[in-house]
């Protein structure tokens, strides 16, 4: 069995030392060739979506009564993003955390608006590749902004929820419809976390049977990936708890009993990636000794050999000295009686050995 060991795919970071506060600079990398903005409008008996050619075509949303969820997918594109934060009245200051991708969670008002940034983790579960994604989310009164790097997310089970009409998102406002996107980024964690979970199990099993340099690759491969996890994971909990704490108009009292219960899976989430740490600590502490004990053992077979090999040098660096007059030195049988001696020595020291269980 040969393991893998799955790394985050890295980003490139833009310099941005010296500017002003608030510039719109993205920081990272392009990961999409033209940014597209999405919107599904709906109210409890219908859906409308659509794709939107420019920013300004958000305007006529705005005024509705319904729930409006814009989506944008690319960032790179700076212009674009100060021409939405102009419709939408988003602060400089946001505008400049939405564009860095390399923000962590986060959560923070900004008069009458909401911000939060969370991040999204997707798996390849044939590479074991674990990617991430900054996901920006703007609430309004009647609407959610929202900000993705690449296609593709894990909400597609809630705008199904919102087409088909299932459940009570349609029902409810746009605090609900932040709350569902990230109780389903949460959720995707423990798919993450099974799939860590899965690979915990190989390595101990390959540490156990036969540990080697791709294990220990595996393990820092794991590892690496449950720090990442740890950094993201400790700020989200904090800005769930401070969503539940706020006073703001925008997140109604109705839904506390939601960001509690967000708030719960994210503390088992975090409680489950503490335990698989723990566990692959303890594998890597089994891989040190198990490395150690075959080097012991590779040692104790070349010391015994070497103590036995002692005095047969002994012996024959004593007759091989270049002198005349040496004791059995013109005697017929010396040559076998000296083999004779150096078995004899040999043997008895293998036999001492392994009555002391030194073999």
């Amino acid at each position: 069995m040969r393991l893998k060991a799955p790394h985050i795919v890295p980003r490139r970071r833009a310099p941005t030392a010296g500017l002003p506060p608030g510039t719109p600079v993205f920081v990272g990398e392009k990961r999409v060739a033209t940014p597209t903005i999405t919107v599904m409008d709906y109210d409890a008996s219908a859906v409308r979506e659509a794709t939107l050619s420019a920013p300004e075509a958000c305007r006529g949303y705005l005024q509705r009564p319904s729930v409006t969820w814009f989506n944008v997918i690319g960032l790179h594109d700076a212009a674009l993003l100060e021409q939405l934060g102009e419709v939408f009245s988003i602060h400089p200051l946001m505008l400049e955390d939405i564009l860095n991708t390399g923000q962590r969670p986060k959560f923070e008002e900004y008069g009458d608006t909401v911000f939060c940034v969370v991040k999204m983790l997707t798996l390849n579960p044939e590479t074991h590749t674990l990617q991430s994604e900054q996901v920006s989310l703007v609430l309004g009164a009647h609407y959610l902004l929202t900000f993705q790097e690449i296609e593709g997310d894990v909400f597609g089970l809630i705008r199904d929820r919102i087409r088909n009409g299932k459940g009570r998102i349609r029902s409810l406002g746009c605090d609900y419809l932040a709350y569902a996107l990230l109780d389903a980024i949460v959720d995707h964690y423990f798919l993450v976390l099974e799939d860590a979970g899965e690979r915990v199990e190989q390595i101990q099993e390959a540490v156990l049977d036969h540990p080697g340099p791709d294990t220990l690759q595996a393990i820092h491969g794991v590892k690496r990936d449950m720090i990442f996890m740890r950094k993201i994971l400790w700020p989200l909990r904090e800005l769930v708890s401070e969503l539940s704490r706020t006073d703001n108009p925008l997140i109604g009292k109705s839904l506390a009993p939601y960001l509690r219960d967000l708030y719960e899976h994210i503390f088992q989430v975090i409680d489950t990636l503490e335990t698989q740490r723990d566990m692959l600590s303890g594998a890597l502490d089994v891989y040190m000794t198990a490395v150690s004990n075959r080097m012991n053992e590779v040692m104790k077979v070349l010391t015994v050999i070497a103590t036995i090999f002692i005095p047969l040098t002994f012996i024959a660096g004593i007759y091989g000295m270049n002198f005349a007059h040496m004791p059995e030195l013109q005697w017929r049988y010396g040559y076998a009686a000296t083999w004779i001696v150096m078995l004899l020595v040999a043997g008895g020291m293998v036999v001492f050995f392994r009555r002391r269980h030194w073999l």
